[in-house]
């Protein structure tokens, strides 16, 4: 997939780059004209995504980053490199499922940290950026979330937790952000091909993740990514606010 959107001059953050749904957004985003800066902690996928995007044509920034951590050093070399910033990806997550009676606590804190508390760490990093941009013109902030936000996935209890966390974060963000210009999307995707599946460590958990993904053909992440730059190009009085993109034979 090869669909461009008119993103020109637009300055994208985009956590989780460095693989799946985050590489394919950014790079969707950079040949829609943006400029991006690509968020993850794993330096030398984003180096090689970043000199992939350049060689096509397009601009992009590898800034290693861990979105729970300290993102002052990043804001700096996002801020120095292109200015400020007016779209911002929070796709940075990992999904890790077992049992809830197993107690894997060490997994529920990685999911929170990750998924929900450096969802929280991004935006307000760039909060002012937004606001700032949304004064003036088009500013958006898109949160993927997950499916499982609302259905029911035995042994995802806190993964699903953790996205249900981000949907209703959203739109509570979207009552503050909207009055001061800031586009706010919650974008739910159902199955998707990606890495999420490969940090499962428990045997029937993945087996059974493997079947389902057999019988209900998953999304690549360039469906998803084509997805996102839809949302972003829109003019700015139009916001999409919810969205759910689904593999067509998956119901639900």
């Amino acid at each position: 997939m090869n669909n461009s959107y008119e993103l020109n001059q637009r300055v994208a953050v985009v956590t989780g780059a460095s693989s799946g749904i985050g590489t394919e957004i950014a790079r969707t985003l950079a040949r829609s004209g943006a400029r991006v800066a690509l968020l993850s902690r794993r330096t030398d996928r984003l180096d090689d995504l970043a000199a992939k995007i350049i060689a096509d044509g397009g601009q992009a920034l590898a800034v290693a980053a861990d979105v729970a951590g300290d993102l002052g050093p990043a804001v700096e070399a996002v801020h120095a490199a292109y200015g400020r910033v007016d779209l911002v990806i929070n796709n940075a997550g990992v999904m890790l499922a077992n049992p809830f009676p197993a107690g894997r606590s060490d997994e529920w804190t990685r999911m929170i940290d990750t998924n929900l508390t450096g969802l929280l760490n991004v935006t307000r990093a760039f909060t002012a950026d937004l606001v700032e941009a949304g004064a003036e013109g088009t500013a958006d902030l898109v949160n993927i979330s997950s499916v499982g936000a609302h259905l029911i996935f035995p042994n995802y209890a806190v993964y699903d937790a953790t996205k249900a966390a981000v949907t209703h974060l959203s739109a509570n963000l979207r009552s503050e952000f909207g009055p001061l210009g800031v586009r706010v999307t919650n974008l739910e995707p159902g199955l998707v091909e990606s890495e999420l599946a490969d940090h499962i460590d428990n045997p029937e958990v993945a087996a059974h993740l493997q079947n389902w993904r057999t019988e209900v053909p998953p999304l690549a992440a360039a469906d998803v990514a084509d997805v996102v730059a839809f949302i972003t190009s829109r003019p700015k009085q139009v916001n999409l606010g919810h969205l759910t993109v689904l593999p067509t034979v998956q119901a639900a």
